[in-house]
């Protein structure tokens, strides 16, 4: 069986601004559209909801075509749940008729989401009998989710969804988007700007400037490009998937297994066997011709350079390693990479210095 995909193409010309996209992107996991305010991303989005129409665009899902040439599937048609930033929801009805709401335009058999399910994931069964202004914002937005959830979507559009709410809230609620990832086989479009979003969420990244696509593939690997630094907040860096695997309860650390060796971090208090993601800064590796005893680094893992190039300032190079099957991005001096002698496939030691394990 092959996976499902989503082929976007569209051309919107605008006044002060034109999106130019054309994406094939994975029909499973998250894909994040990051970029900044105008760069596109909620106008892509609303193009392919069909809330937007491009002229001459193409959009295809799992082989089903919802746009192309004289043919425009309108949103109502479009099995898709949209979660707005605002949750916009009836403030005359309870939160379980908001739910079922749209439910009952859903046909019984085509349901394939339990509205239960929905309901426990998101976890708001304490609040159905409460109206809508009785909820805080963090709640309010659980809700729409979950609302979007129970027209048992094929794939779920999300718009900056926590974009309205302060810190507290956005660390609230940022779990329960984590359980819809882990549990939920619908594909998630998710459209932000904030970088801890895109790590602890996206398993696919779309980088939007000015209406274009700059970059779209893995997580990991777009993170890893040196030709086209992504930097999510305040530097170059990769987000790993990895196992904790075990614990120094005297030190207060854990070890996370990646596809590459192991990592010490600080212990956030994740089970024994649980997956978690780590991120990586370039800033806080550093390479070694041959392994050090005597130092406070605790990561010392065998690696290999595959690629070296310039980085934000002209004293700077980034450099790509491989540790096993992971990449990982350095940021050193050229002078210290001269000192080194480095060159792609060059084999050596990589020194993390910092691990932060994010969810």
């Amino acid at each position: 069986m092959t996976d499902k995909r989503i082929h976007a193409r569209f051309r919107l010309d605008w006044p002060g601004f034109a999106l130019d996209v054309a994406l094939d992107l994975p029909g499973r996991g998250v894909t994040a559209l990051f970029g900044q305010s105008g760069s596109g991303k909620t106008t892509l989005l609303r193009c392919i909801a069909g809330l937007e129409r491009a002229p001459g665009g193409q959009l295809d899902f799992d082989g089903e075509v919802w746009q192309d040439g004289g043919r425009f599937v309108p949103t109502h048609r479009r099995p898709l749940g949209y979660v707005f930033q605002e949750a916009s929801l009836f403030p005359h009805l309870t939160v379980r008729r908001n739910l079922e709401y749209g439910r009952k335009r859903v046909p019984a058999g085509e349901r394939r989401v339990p509205l239960d399910q929905a309901i426990d994931l998101l976890g708001i069964g304490h609040l159905l009998e409460r109206r809508p202004g009785r909820l805080s914002g963090g709640e309010r937005q659980r809700v729409g989710i979950a609302r979007a959830l129970a027209v048992s979507p094929r794939i779920l559009l999300m718009d900056e969804p926590l974009a309205a709410l302060d810190l507290k809230r956005k660390q609230e609620i940022l779990p329960y988007l984590e359980r819809l990832h882990e549990e939920l086989a619908i594909p998630v479009l998710y459209v932000t700007h904030a970088p801890d979003e895109v790590a602890h969420l996206a398993d696919h990244l779309v980088v939007l400037e000015a209406g274009r696509a700059l970059a779209s593939g893995p997580l990991t690997e777009t993170l890893a490009r040196i030709d086209l630094p992504i930097r999510l907040g305040e530097d170059a860096g990769v987000v790993l998937d990895a196992v904790v695997v075990e614990r120094d309860a005297e030190w207060n650390l854990a070890c996370v297994e990646f596809a590459g060796g192991r990592f010490w971090t600080r212990d956030s208090g994740a089970e024994l066997g649980r997956h978690v993601r780590v991120r990586v800064l370039a800033r806080d590796v550093s390479l070694a011709l041959a392994p050090h005893t005597g130092t406070s680094i605790q990561n010392i893992l065998p690696g290999t350079v595959a690629e070296i190039g310039d980085d934000s300032h002209p004293a700077l190079a980034l450099v790509r390693l491989q540790v096993g099957a992971s990449p990982l991005l350095a940021r050193l001096t050229k002078r210290s990479a001269a000192s080194l002698g480095l060159q792609p496939g060059m084999q050596l030691w990589v020194q993390v210095k910092a691990v932060a394990l994010i969810g």
